[in-house]
């Protein structure tokens, strides 16, 4: 039987006594149904994760011991930023959860000339801590220890300036320069529009500030399908895929 692993906001240590929240102590026993006994993997973001066993669990409040530390990340050797355009709805969602599985380190949100979705203020907030749960339950899925970097929306030119790739890309279907399988970098920033793709200025601004322009094929690909495609591409290149 898999053993369920749990994102908790608390310092660990091994032998320590823990209870959970309203929303994690009703997610362990009311919707896994775990009760007495029953072991859990639990990480808390800053590297490696402990194992675990409920001592105690009812409708309310569930208690943990916490067991040995293991020092595994599952973190790829590769990191990757990627900084993309706000889509719409589940779009945008699975964006988030797929690159979190796919190893990525960073994560921008961006708003570009093409950029549909309107966020600010009170409603930012919620969909900025609704993403971050979004990475945290796609790091529990796939066992990451640490979570990417989720950046606060910003537009592309004060994007720019901050790209850390030593190799950068601006994805676009008006060129025809591919990925090559020379030596590996230690980073790579992948960026990519919304619906619509960048703008020509765009794309220039971002040649300016040192991208090269990249292709992913003769199919113009859709704003959710182009991140997941081009970050399989580098992680099988020069991470660990």
């Amino acid at each position: 039987m898999r053993i369920p692993r749990l994102y908790l906001e608390h310092t660990l240590e091994a032998r320590q006594t823990l209870t959970l929240t309203d929303r994690q102590a009703h997610y362990v026993a009311r919707v896994l149904r775990m009760g007495s006994g029953r072991p859990l993997t639990v990480f808390n973001g800053e590297g490696g994760e402990f194992s675990a066993r409920i001592l105690d669990a009812d409708k309310k409040n569930v208690t943990l011991e916490i067991g040995d530390h293991l020092a595994e990340n599952r973190q790829s050797p590769l990191e990757i930023e990627l900084a993309i355009g706000l889509s719409r709805g589940e779009r945008w969602d699975w964006v988030l959860q797929k690159a979190t599985e796919l190893g990525v380190t960073r994560l921008v949100p961006l708003v570009t000339e093409r950029t549909e979705v309107k966020l600010k203020g009170e409603r930012l907030e919620k969909k900025q801590a609704h993403w971050q749960q979004i990475c945290i339950s796609a790091c529990e899925q796939c066992q990451r220890n640490i979570l990417p970097q989720l950046d606060s929306v910003c537009t592309l030119q004060d994007y720019l300036p901050q790209a850390r790739g030593a190799e950068k890309y601006v994805l676009h279907h008006r060129d025809s320069r591919r990925l090559d399988s020379g030596a590996a970098p230690a980073s790579v920033s992948l960026l990519i529009g919304p619906e619509g793709g960048l703008s020509d200025t765009e794309i220039e601004a971002a040649r300016q500030a040192g991208f090269s322009p990249l292709t992913l094929g003769p199919r113009v690909l859709r704003t959710e399908t182009a991140p997941i495609v081009a970050l399989s591409l580098v992680q099988h290149l020069w991470g660990d895929l």
